[in-house]
């Protein structure tokens, strides 16, 4: 699933090329995806306005929407989910090609042609100007909705200070990689990026979150904004140091030790059998 940073660069996308174009049409057919709203409910909500702002917190990703005609009451918030393979696309104009502004679990912020379907268009608004932004989703894994609940969230991980950070992650019985994946503490992380992170700052997984050290829960801080910020920068969590080495017979790249596969938290994990011992 994408996580924290996969989010940011559609984000980007969506503050960078859609803000402040007034909407025209929606198309919202796409029952599963739409869901729970029925054909016609996004667009009844959404045409005559503009996206008024791009936000994010963890992994979840919504717009912010203007009035209508000249209510500064502002419209609802829209929430975009992309799933395991969604991707947002945002064309300038009526065009024909392909061409835009596109981001998704698997690359960054970029212009270009994405390979996609027409049948893959999941959700699409079209501007006064002619162009477009489109959720497609070959998987059909991606969500479209109003007024996510963004409190049902904890602190995002990029941005979380130091006290809160101690203070909601380093408690509890629960191994330190279930409460780093715990998106009411803290959100964003997922499956990679934990492994990324805990590998970095030289910590085992099934480690009890409340053992660690003021200085473990630093380190663990420090790595974790380190390794999103590397993430943003070349195009999503795939990117991470030991990702490449979470495979049966890898060795970890640092020292040399075999890598082990186990389960914490319900997911698959991978760590150095010497140094997160």
């Amino acid at each position: 699933m994408p996580e924290l940073p996969e989010v940011e660069s559609a984000r980007a996308v969506i503050e960078r090329s859609a803000l402040g174009r007034r909407i025209a049409d929606v198309d919202d057919r796409d029952t599963y995806e739409c869901r729970p709203h029925q054909p016609g409910e996004l667009r009844e909500a959404l045409v005559g306005r503009t996206l008024a702002s791009a936000n994010r917190r963890g992994k979840l990703m919504w717009c912010e929407t203007s009035g209508l005609g000249r209510s500064r009451t502002p419209g609802p918030s829209l929430a975009l989910h992309l799933g395991m393979a969604g991707r947002i696309l945002a064309t300038q104009g009526a065009t024909t090609d392909e061409g835009g502004d596109y981001a998704g679990p698997r690359g960054r912020p970029q212009q270009g042609s994405a390979t996609r379907k027409p049948e893959w268009d999941r959700f699409t608004i079209t501007f006064t100007d002619g162009g477009t932004l489109r959720l497609f989703d070959k998987r059909r894994l991606g969500r479209v909705y109003l007024n996510p609940d963004v409190d049902a969230l904890g602190p995002d991980a990029g941005e979380i200070t130091a006290t809160d950070f101690r203070a909601r992650v380093g408690r509890g019985t629960l191994p330190i990689k279930a409460r780093l994946l715990d998106q009411a503490t803290l959100a964003g992380v997922g499956n990679l990026l934990a492994d990324e992170v805990l590998w970095q700052a030289e910590i085992s997984p099934r480690t009890e979150a409340g053992r660690l050290t003021t200085d473990d829960l630093a380190r663990l801080r420090r790595d974790l904004r380190k390794a999103i910020r590397h993430a943003i920068r070349l195009g999503g969590v795939h990117h991470g140091e030991i990702i490449p080495y979470r495979a049966r017979g890898e060795h970890c790249p640092r020292c040399g030790a075999e890598m082990v596969r186990g389960t914490v938290g319900g997911r698959t994990t991978w760590w150095c059998s010497k140094e997160q011992a």
